[in-house]
């Protein structure tokens, strides 16, 4: 029962989220509208029992302790979707796995591979404090470690380089 109300906190209503063009355009679902501090604990309790449940980024930062609010959270992708948007290439997945907040990818690193590929992938993270990961363009079956972006600052500072990484 727990995983059943589990996968009902994190399901995002509204067909309108396929169309999203922004993080704050899919918080529909009961983990970015109930109160935090239940959404912290029911969190808590499907995490002692399957540590790899579906969880928003930002929500595995809380409960670990790194961010000190869910407003902290969706502060850190605002502030890179606004960065982003402004950028000519750079598009707003807002489907990812469950629970997910979704993912930027740059369109024209494609152009880099000689066959269909995945393009250069933007996504927040609570692997470390910087919350930001990029992977490089690379071809479908290759799966490159991605690389920690130190905040937003370094984003701005090194978006042209990491937007023509090579694969």
């Amino acid at each position: 029962m727990l995983g059943l109300e589990w996968s009902q906190a994190i399901e995002q209503w509204g067909g309108e989220q396929d169309d999203a063009t922004t993080p704050a355009e899919t918080r529909r679902s009961w983990v970015h509208r109930a109160p935090e501090q239940q959404v912290l604990t029911l969190y808590r309790t499907i995490h002692a029992v399957d540590p790899l449940a579906p969880a928003p980024w930002w929500l595995r930062a809380l409960a670990a302790g790194t961010l000190t609010t869910r407003l902290e959270g969706y502060t850190v992708e605002d502030r890179v979707s606004k960065l982003l948007t402004a950028r000519t290439g750079w598009v707003y997945v807002p489907w990812g796995a469950d629970g997910d907040s979704g993912f930027w990818e740059y369109v024209p690193s494609e152009r880099k591979l000689a066959e269909p590929g995945v393009p250069t992938t933007l996504m927040l993270t609570d692997r470390h404090a910087g919350w930001i990961d990029v992977i490089r363009v690379h071809p479908s079956e290759a799966n490159p470690a991605p690389i920690a972006v130190e905040g937003l600052p370094d984003l701005r500072a090194n978006l042209a380089r990491l937007e023509s990484l090579a694969p």
